[in-house]
């Protein structure tokens, strides 16, 4: 037996050296039938080693213009999303729970933080208007009155938290360096809740915020206070800033709305940035269609047609007035048109805006608004980036606001993407990240 055992031993190291010799005599019938089992589960083995390898590579990677800041970090939480997407997709598809269900949960669980406080900033969870809110307080400074900034993070409606840790960062650090009383607000999620229900919780915070019992109790200089957003947060902060400026009730209003690659609007997903980003991450062409109908409480069934609606210039069901303040042939300067024209009706698309209301409710869609809405607005800072589907929409916004004659700094990042700037601290760091994260809270500093 122990002979047996040492011809074996010999022959699969004489088999990895690829020597030619070998002792089989001694091996027997058995020995060899083993030898050859163990090859062969060896090979394959292998060969699924390959093949696994092939396809996680095959997944992860997607092709990016090679002006995006950091592509690889891009490319891996690009992955990282999708698998996320694709597992709620499958827990939906086997009736455990919504897609947006399962996704908030690993959410929660990879990102959720619990307040703590810093010599710096003190960090409470509250409630603004009965929604709940993330507070964080200066320390120190005595009696004097502080500035404040209402804040909506983003999440396409449906994902997300103001507890995460990285809006947890991002609120902590202007809190820090601008001497400035930041509300995070945590408004009602999609699917359980959907459009108006998010607009009402960003309504309601912001009337709580500016009402003058709240300033006093926070310490806020009624004269120098601020709503921002990013993304779809951007969307409630352009949407509220517009309600309260119009509103002649409210005593205090906003000093000045800070938009961050803001959505604001779903009639058109066919202007250049979206034709020319439709497949750039993290936020796709047709993954932003499909947030824009979970929120509006819409048939998910809607989709290819919500896709392949025309461009709004060519919609035949929208009016003259609303085509006006989407016309990115005019609105748009000549290096973002680029060579892109607008999209035609593709055969078998369905009437979408009929069947979905929300589409045209302005409440919804801030960049719809008339131009007498949008001239009673505060100062305003919009940051859009190249690679992103978003782009066009803040660089219409910030067109029609300076020509009703608001002051607007427009800030744009050649080689930004959607969601880089809550993408400035470890692990997911970047530096258009850091660099956008910098340039906003320089302009909050001069501005508010």
């Amino acid at each position: 037996m122990r002979t047996s055992n040492q011809a074996f031993l010999k022959v699969v190291f004489d088999e990895h050296e690829n020597v030619t010799v070998c002792d089989v005599a001694s091996l027997g019938l058995l020995g060899l039938e083993t030898l050859c089992l163990h090859a062969t589960v060896m090979r394959l083995r292998w060969s699924g080693g390959v093949l696994l390898s092939v396809a996680a590579a095959y997944y992860v990677y997607t092709p990016l213009p090679s002006a995006v800041s950091e592509p690889w970090k891009l490319i891996l939480l690009d992955a990282l999303f999708r698998s996320f997407i694709h597992a709620g997709d499958a827990a939906q598809a086997l009736g455990v729970c919504h897609s947006v269900h399962m996704l908030n949960s690993v959410v929660s669980r990879l990102e959720v933080i619990e307040p703590w406080s810093s010599p710096t900033v003190r960090v409470t969870d509250s409630a603004l208007g009965g929604v709940p809110a993330r507070v964080f307080q200066p320390v120190g400074g005595g009696a004097k009155l502080r500035r404040g900034v209402l804040y909506f993070h983003g999440g396409g409606w449906a994902l997300g938290s103001g507890r995460m840790r990285s809006y947890d960062l991002l609120c902590r650090r202007m809190a820090e360096e601008l001497d400035t009383v930041v509300v995070s607000v945590d408004y009602r999620l999609a699917p359980d809740s959907v459009f108006p229900d998010q607009y009402h919780d960003a309504l309601a915070a912001s009337r709580a915020f500016l009402s003058p019992e709240v300033l006093q109790r926070f310490g806020v200089n009624p004269a120098r206070v601020g709503v921002s957003g990013d993304s779809s947060g951007g969307n409630l902060a352009a949407a509220v800033a517009q309600r309260i400026s119009a509103d002649d009730s409210m005593s205090v209003k906003f000093s000045i709305q800070a938009l961050i690659y803001p959505v604001l609007q779903a009639l058109d997903l066919n202007t250049p940035s979206y034709q020319q980003n439709h497949n750039v991450p993290i936020l796709h062409r047709h993954l932003m269609a499909r947030f824009w109908l979970i929120y509006l409480g819409a048939d998910p069934s809607l989709l290819p047609h919500l896709l392949s609606s025309p461009s709004s210039l060519l919609h035949p069901s929208i009016s003259p007035s609303i085509r006006s303040h989407l016309n990115w042939t005019s609105l748009l300067a000549a290096k973002h048109q680029k060579h892109y024209r607008p999209v035609g009706i593709e055969t078998g698309s369905r009437e979408v805006t009929g069947i979905v209301p929300g589409l045209v409710d302005v409440r919804a869609a801030p960049l719809l608004a008339e131009q007498g809405i949008l001239g009673r607005t505060p100062r305003a800072y919009v940051m859009t980036c190249e690679f992103d589907v978003l782009r066009d929409d803040g660089l219409m916004y910030a067109r029609r606001l300076q020509d009703a004659g608001v002051t607007v700094t427009s800030v744009h990042y050649d080689d930004g993407f959607h969601g880089c700037m809550v993408f400035s601290f470890w692990p997911f760091l970047s530096s258009v990240g850091q660099r956008s994260l910098d340039n906003y809270i320089q302009w909050l500093d001069h501005n508010l």
